[in-house]
């Protein structure tokens, strides 16, 4: 039978989740309803948690924007009323931060760093940032700073009998999401049980059942799908607030 790697019970819910593809870390964005945003990372090789519970001077109107080499760049909201983001911050594993420019924005992640502009000039110029200083390194070149890989696999969706394999309980709905991995078949499913809507993730390795877990229970309407695989690690968030990693 499998065991989870990592199970993170974290303070409030995940609300996003950007993995670093370069140092293998998972960072969260936790929210409470205490309107307290926070922030965590754990390394999927070692289970090493760097951030623990981080918390900025902006309590609520901030949140991630991306993370690069074992630093992770969060952003400000214009007002509560606007989506628009104002301004990065680099954070590093210590949770120091590196630095900090209000005048900048995110555009994107490349393979060689983050690509932001200046949102004082008109029409936007892109450039490429040094992630550690803040500093700008050149302009932005489309045929090399290319969008950095993200190494994230989502699931498919079937209807369960083309699936062909035996699941514990009936599948509401008639849809699953599953992905084949090795020799796993990794599936994600809900049921109604006596008037009450679960999720549930099951994990055969063709000899039977090896994993299963209850996602979600007295849900009120069918979830998105319930995990990823980045690389051999199979991620997914129970509750809400609680980050399992198992390694495939």
């Amino acid at each position: 039978m499998l065991l989870p790697f990592i199970n993170e019970q974290l303070s409030g819910v995940i609300w996003r989740v950007e993995i670093d593809g370069l140092t293998d870390t998972v960072f969260l964005e936790i929210r409470t309803t205490e309107r307290q945003v926070s922030f965590n990372s754990i390394n999927l090789v070692n289970g090493k948690t760097y951030l623990k519970d981080y918390t900025s001077p902006e309590r609520w109107l901030t949140g991630i924007e991306a993370a690069y080499d074992g630093i992770l760049l969060v952003h400000n909201y214009q007002s509560e009323n606007t989506p628009v983001h104002k301004g990065v911050t680099a954070i590093n594993s210590k949770g120091e931060v590196l630095w900090s420019n209000y005048t900048y924005a995110f555009d994107h992640l490349s393979i060689n760093g983050p690509i932001l502009f200046n949102i004082q000039l008109q029409p936007k110029k892109l450039f490429l940032t040094d992630i550690k200083t803040g500093v700008q390194l050149r302009a932005f070149e489309q045929t090399i700073d290319v969008e950095a890989p993200a190494y994230v696999v989502i699931p498919k969706i079937s209807a369960p009998e083309d699936l062909n394999i035996s699941l514990p309980v009936e599948v509401y709905g008639n849809i699953v999401h599953y992905l084949d991995y090795n020799n796993f078949r990794i599936v994600s499913l809900h049921s109604l049980e006596a008037g009450q809507l679960k999720q549930h993730l099951y994990i055969t390795d063709g000899n039977g059942l090896v994993y299963e877990d209850l996602l979600n229970a007295d849900i009120q309407k069918m979830q998105p799908e319930s995990f990823i695989l980045y690389k051999n690690s199979l991620i997914y968030i129970k509750n809400k607030s609680e980050l399992k990693v198992l390694n495939l």
